[in-house]
């Protein structure tokens, strides 16, 4: 019987190393997909179609938005950026642990039009060690992280929407957690709608002219 796949919104502060688990879990575990994005903006170098992004004309995502074929969207600095029903949806039925990398805002979209989806929100070990990654990154002048951190503030009203709260304080110990919460959820019997029909056809092809 296979096992149905598991669509996981993974969320977080900036500067809890959302992206960096995500990318430990698709380099060290089997049956995981990220999420392909669709968006209206250029092509940048070295971006390839299909895997980075969708690239698609602002005529054909406004299309898309009209048919309800995203499962969440949201425009940034006059671009589209969104997440297309069809290949989650297809990758789900094949099995496939879908991740989507988003912000809350995002995330609660996709929890209205997939309410099995499960929701799993990264937080550091402190505020100060946010702080500190952040700093850390020397890509950022202190003004920029300030309102990173006050972003994240106005954030944290918001994890109880989550379904799982996961502390990445040693990065393998977090990606283990997650993959952990995503097996389980594998398992949960809501995930197998119609089981009860399946097994009963088992039963009457084992038990026929017994």
């Amino acid at each position: 019987m296979q096992k149905p796949g598991v669509l996981t919104v993974i969320s977080g502060f900036s500067g809890a190393g959302k992206g960096t688990v995500v990318k430990r879990l698709l380099e060290t575990k089997e049956n995981y997909s990220l999420s392909v994005s669709a968006t209206t903006r250029a092509p940048r170098n070295g971006e390839v179609e299909g895997e980075s992004y969708y690239f698609l004309s602002k005529p054909v995502f406004e299309q898309m938005i009209e048919k309800d074929e995203l499962l969440e969207w949201a425009t940034y600095v006059n671009n589209y950026y969104g997440t297309p029903k069809k290949y989650v949806f297809e990758q789900l039925e094949a099995g496939k642990n879908i991740i989507l990398e988003i912000e809350l805002q995002g995330a609660m979209k996709v929890r209205k039009q997939y309410p099995g989806a499960v929701m799993i929100f990264i937080v550091p070990p402190s505020i100060k060690e946010l702080k500190d990654r952040l700093v850390g990154r020397g890509t950022e002048s202190m003004d920029v992280i300030i309102k990173r951190l006050k972003r994240a503030e106005e954030e944290t009203a918001y994890i109880k929407d989550y379904d799982y709260i996961v502390e990445n304080d040693v990065l393998e110990a977090c990606a283990e957690i997650v993959h952990s919460i995503v097996v389980a959820e594998q398992h949960h019997a809501a995930h197998y709608g119609g089981i009860e029909q399946v097994l009963e056809s088992q039963f009457n092809e084992v038990l026929k002219g017994e």
